[in-house]
């Protein structure tokens, strides 16, 4: 159990201990009681909101509660003082010895340090990438991927059951434009059309995806089938190329995603869901309820369109759910919206047993947000609950100079083109120093150069100065064990200079972090965490070049260097803890 954990407890007891002896009434509720660290430090270790939240059900005043919670708290174990400020805060200054403790704690846990049962075991679908299948991932793609990725590695650690999920949208009319690109690209590469043809073809409109990924497609299936699709009419080639098309998407889209270090644990198709009818099932569970009607919508807000015209539509009452307007489930023609296929979707992901859903979008998705989570509660019945995340545009640059993109005109930058030029942990780090709806800004020379304004190297250089000291260890403390179970029986006593203090209580809020992070769904919460961590890191490394006694290594006291191991050891512990859920892989050594 964390330290903030049990000094919370420390004060529910000290709660209940007045409720008993009569000082303050019973049945107070004590969930909404936080232990944290202050604001200013120098107001304490860690501060509490009990006597704010307790004073109105109470009817007492915040400080009359505050001073009667200090009173209980004056003998606890671990805590030195407890004093009031403000209107009813009380702040919590901590023995040495708890935060000494918490260096064994992490030496003894490793990088699983952190780890909680917050979740509870609980299932959640994190719903990531969904790319449409019309070719390779694109920087803009990568965000999203890196983000629902950590999102998903984060929540296990926080003790969720955890499924990664793709959803592959491959019954829309991009599909059929994807398999009329690959037979123009297939007639290419038989011969049959030239290059010329093709740009002629892309630049009439003829043509919608222009990009040479569909050559090594084409080439296969040309391989594969001869000129067998040559002379036929489109109604026979259609559907065999655009499942052929849409196969050779996906597999470089795994490709692409696996070159990211992201494995997704399911992928749904679109079409299957349809062609088994789900839509249909949906649709009709939801007329059942009452909540399908024909209606007429009123035009869009601002400049009407000039094709629009009233008609009735088959809607659904997503006002009731909490949407702006109702949404059509039928087009002019009669076919599903995308909107219908999306609430059967989730109608699947629910009947799999995922009540808590999250799913995480592009930028251009964000009006799509209510109404989604308007079916997702007509479709549970109001169990189930859907946190759709969206991620703002990531704007690349090349030393200063944007870079532009344009999928369909095929000379966009590719998430592959990304990682060759940077490396994979330098892209998912950096994905991460944002909130997602926060834009980013992405710069080939800034995400490489070696300074604290980088911050996948400063920490990581926080990492690797660990190992390098590691590594002088054995040459100056010959034949001493420096393995972690070692160290974790380290007299940490001997670790009392206010700096050395400061980075074990940063060290020790690990375990909050994590827990916050993971209930607000923010993995970027990490990435700041971690470069505080490095900052303390970094700090305590200049001390010892200042200060001949404060370095980590001192030949004739082997007790007290062995303590200073002990803490630099959890702070790498920490560091590659945090790594791991970004999927970074932590550096011993700096190149």
């Amino acid at each position: 159990m964390n330290v903030f954990t049990l000094v919370r407890n420390q004060v529910v007891e000290a709660i209940e201990a007045e409720v008993a002896a009569g000082g303050l009434p019973a049945d107070l509720k004590l969930d909404a009681i936080t232990a944290e660290p202050p604001r200013d430090a120098s107001h304490g270790d860690i501060s509490t909101n009990a006597a704010m939240v307790l004073a109105k059900p109470a009817q007492m005043k915040p400080r009359d509660v505050a001073e009667k919670i200090v009173a209980r708290l004056a003998d606890a174990d671990g805590i030195v003082s407890a004093d009031i400020a403000g209107p009813g805060f009380i702040n919590l200054r901590l023995e040495p010895s708890v935060w000494q403790g918490v260096v064994s704690d992490v030496l003894k846990a490793g990088v699983a340090y952190g780890d909680s049962d917050l979740g509870q075991d609980v299932p959640v679908n994190v719903e990531y990438v969904s790319a449409n299948p019309t070719g390779p991932l694109h920087v803009g793609h990568a965000r999203g991927a890196v983000f629902g990725d950590a999102l998903a590695a984060l929540l296990a650690k926080a003790g969720y059951a955890v499924t990664k999920e793709f959803y592959v949208n491959d019954a829309g009319a991009q599909v059929d434009s994807l398999a009329r690109a690959l037979h123009f690209r297939y007639l290419e590469a038989l011969g049959k059309k030239s290059a010329a043809d093709f740009t002629a073809a892309a630049a009439a409109g003829e043509v919608e995806y222009a990009g040479d990924y569909l050559k090594d497609a084409a080439s296969a299936l040309s391989k594969r089938d001869g000129e067998k699709w040559v002379d036929a009419p489109i109604e026979d080639w259609l559907v065999p190329l655009r499942q052929f098309a849409i196969d050779s998407m996906m597999d470089m889209i795994r490709d692409d995603l696996a070159s990211l270090g992201i494995s997704q644990d399911r992928f749904t198709s679109e079409r299957a869901l349809v062609d088994a009818g789900q839509v249909d099932r949906a649709i009709a569970d939801l007329e059942k309820q009452g909540l399908v009607y024909t209606g007429v919508l009123e035009p869009p807000k601002g400049k009407k369109p000039d094709d629009w015209e009233p008609r009735p539509q088959m809607l659904f009452k997503a006002t009731e759910f909490g949407d702006d307007i109702d949404r059509p489930f039928q087009k002019s023609d009669g076919s599903w919206t995308y909107f219908a296929s999306d609430v059967a979707y989730h109608r699947d992901k629910f009947d799999r047993g995922f009540a808590e859903m999250i799913d995480v979008w592009g930028a251009d998705h964000g009006g799509y947000v209510k109404r989604m989570q308007a079916g997702v509660k007509a479709l549970s019945a109001n169990k189930g609950s859907l946190d759709v995340k969206i991620c703002q545009l990531v704007k690349l640059f090349d030393n200063g100079k944007p870079v532009a993109m344009s999928k369909r005109a095929g000379t966009f930058v590719t998430l592959r083109d990304l990682i060759d030029a940077v490396g994979k942990d330098v892209v998912r780090f950096i994905m991460l120093t944002r909130k997602n709806d926060a834009p980013l800004d992405f710069d080939f020379a800034k995400v490489t150069e070696k300074s604290r304004d980088n911050p996948v190297f400063y920490v990581q250089y926080a990492h690797a100065r660990i190992y390098s000291v590691f590594r002088h260890a054995a040459d100056v403390l010959p034949g001493q064990d420096l393995s972690e179970a070692s160290l974790a029986k380290a007299d940490l006593s001997l670790c009392s200079d206010a700096y050395e203090l400061a980075v074990m209580r940063t060290v020790a809020s690990w375990p909050r972090i994590i827990d916050a992070a993971a209930l607000a769904h923010e993995p970027h919460r990490i990435a700041f965490y971690l470069y505080d961590l490095a900052a303390q890191l970094h700090a305590l490394w200049n001390r010892g070049n200042e200060d001949a006694e404060m370095r980590f290594l001192l030949p004739d006291q082997p007790d007290r260097s062995m303590a200073r191991l002990a803490l630099v050891r959890s702070v790498a512990v920490v560091i590659a803890s945090g790594l791991d859920v970004f999927g970074v892989e932590p550096v011993k050594e700096m190149r």
